[in-house]
């Protein structure tokens, strides 16, 4: 057996939405996918089929873990199939595998990590609205939108993604055995790339 594992969507540890109810926690269904595979001693080999933009550090992060777990348990072949798209997050479980395809016209790289700040603070203010936050400590109300975003608040979410995207960018050195880690952080400047510039850089 080969067995064929869809990553799909958005890459969140929560059930997904839908119109009728609520749909799989696609981090839960991955690994019991994966539980499944590492199980059955028919599988002779893995294809981590990838369509996703990314999403969550810590999901994608739990999914990319799962994966070298089977491969150190198993040591079958484990391919990553990159789609129309494999970036960011999505991009970090392809690492996972031995081997990493696309397509030439495949959407890939997005090698970094964001977190969007936004204040309407000043929109409150004109419209004669006072918001104040009872915390129990000065940073419990960090990056609250009803605040003006303030240095303090940028300088400790920058020191948690700077830690996020040195995460990543070992991932990518460890997933790229042809790459070093300079090489590495020159191209995860957060750009994508199409599946031909990814195989020409060596991604």
């Amino acid at each position: 057996k080969i067995a064929v594992i869809d990553v799909d969507g958005i890459i969140l540890n929560m059930r997904s939405s839908e119109l009728f109810g609520t749909g799989e926690n696609p981090v839960n269904l991955f690994v019991e996918k994966l539980d499944r595979a590492e199980a059955d001693s028919n599988v002779k080999a893995v294809v981590i089929r990838i369509n996703s933009p990314g999403g969550g550090v810590a999901a994608s992060d739990i999914m990319y873990q799962r994966l070298l777990r089977f491969r150190l348990a198993r040591k079958v072949p484990v391919v990553a199939s990159i789609t129309d798209i494999g970036a960011s997050g999505g991009y970090m479980i392809a690492c996972g595998a031995d081997t990493i395809y696309a397509m030439p016209s495949s959407i890939t790289g997005s090698i970094g990590v964001i977190v969007q700040l936004f204040s309407i603070a000043g929109t409150l203010d004109k419209l004669g609205i006072e918001t104040k936050a009872v915390t129990s400590g000065r940073f419990k109300d960090i990056a609250s939108p009803l605040k003006p975003i303030s240095e303090q608040d940028q300088k400790l979410i920058q020191k948690i993604v700077d830690e996020y995207y040195e995460d990543f960018v070992a991932v990518v050195d460890a997933g790229r055995p042809n790459l070093n880690v300079e090489q590495v952080r020159q191209l995860a400047d957060g750009r994508v790339y199409t599946g031909e510039q990814a195989k020409a850089v060596g991604l």
